[in-house]
């Protein structure tokens, strides 16, 4: 090789390793490192927030004393505690609860962690039925003395606010009509315990909290139902047993097989749970607020074993899966665990309905 071509390639590769050089220390060469850099950054921590708020928000909200809650409702006064104030303060601190909790309503959420969570929607969606029953019951049987009485004008607001669609997130968005239904509460507590004759009433009656009981006792027998079929059942139609002349629309077959398809498993598991939870918290305010009524039918022992049964549901869950072993296989099944509880609650239910009509 020529020395002058040599070099030559030698000063070629000494300029190019002092160009290479120069631009790598570059301002421009840095800005855009930094600003590559800082995106990295940011989305890195963008997912960790979301994935540590996901852990945070699927936690379920814990038991609270409904006696302290009406109370704190009522500023430590116990004269307001009037028939029906502490169920009233129950229903509204459930609905509070829904909304106010970490963080907040999930069912209508359209952006991260809240798009990707379903466990806590479905506790809101088992919660928020028990809360629809108990105004609708508070609307149609405890603040109403006979069926030609008129409805009490803030539960004929509640009622409708709460079954509002519970997945709307804007133009209205579910919070902002829930919270129409908890102001409408709010006002028809502050009637209940004021001295004003004939403004919010609350009739504590065997037969009202007998019509209260009878739409629990079928909600509960679906949530065992559905709970159960988490492993697979063959069941017998029973749509027309005890009537001869009983008909229906459909013809159904005689024997059907149901089992949860897998994806659904935990979303009954948490609907069940939010619902029981929810239910909890109300027949311990329906204990206090009927204890005459309970104690003149003999029925007290009966409620306080619902009320233990439902406690049951509520236990922490130690597996980070609902898990769905077969009956009597060696992995656990968290569903028909909590059928077991579902189902001894609902028959205890019947028969304290039967004390109600016949003690």
């Amino acid at each position: 090789m020529d020395p002058q071509d040599s070099a030559s390639a030698k000063k070629s590769n000494l300029g190019n390793k002092v160009t290479k050089v120069a631009t790598f220390y570059h301002p421009r060469t840095w800005k855009e490192k930094g600003l590559w850099w800082t995106l990295g950054l940011f989305v890195v921590t963008y997912i960790v927030v979301v994935i540590v708020l996901g852990f945070i928000w699927s936690r379920s909200p814990g038991e609270f004393n409904v006696r302290e809650s009406a109370l704190a409702m009522a500023n430590q006064d116990e004269k307001k505690l009037v028939p029906g104030y502490v169920t009233t303060a129950t229903a509204i601190r459930i609905a509070e609860t829904l909304l106010d909790k970490p963080g907040g309503y999930l069912s209508n959420d359209i952006t991260p962690p809240g798009i990707y969570l379903d466990n806590i929607p479905n506790w809101e969606f088992g919660a928020l039925t028990e809360l629809r029953d108990l105004v609708r019951s508070m609307r149609n049987d405890f603040s109403r003395s006979q069926t030609q009485s008129l409805e009490d004008k803030d539960l004929q607001v509640a009622d409708p606010q709460f079954n509002y669609d519970s997945n709307s997130w804007i133009l209205p968005s579910t919070e902002s009509e829930y919270r129409k239904g908890v102001r409408a509460l709010y006002r028809y507590l502050e009637r209940l315990s004021d001295d004003k004759t004939y403004d919010g009433q609350f009739f504590t009656r065997a037969d009202n909290l007998n019509a209260y009981l009878a739409v629990v006792e079928k909600r509960l027998g679906s949530l065992a139902q559905r709970l159960a079929a988490s492993v697979g059942q063959t069941r017998f139609n029973t749509d027309l047993a005890g009537d001869p002349n009983a008909r229906q629309s459909t013809p159904t077959p005689a024997q059907s097989h149901v089992k949860t398809p897998w994806t659904k498993i935990d979303d009954n598991f948490f609907e069940a749970r939010g619902y029981t939870w929810a239910l909890l918290h109300t027949l311990k305010a329906l204990e206090v607020d009927f204890a005459s009524v309970l104690e003149n039918k003999n029925a007290v022992v009966s409620l306080k074993q619902i009320i233990r049964e439902l406690e049951n549901t509520q236990a922490f869950i130690w597996s980070p899966l609902i898990l769905n072993g077969t009956g009597f296989g060696p992995m656990a099944n968290h569903s028909l665990i909590m059928a077991s509880y579902v189902s001894r609650a609902n028959a205890a239910i019947i028969d304290l309905r039967n004390l109600l009509v016949q003690g």
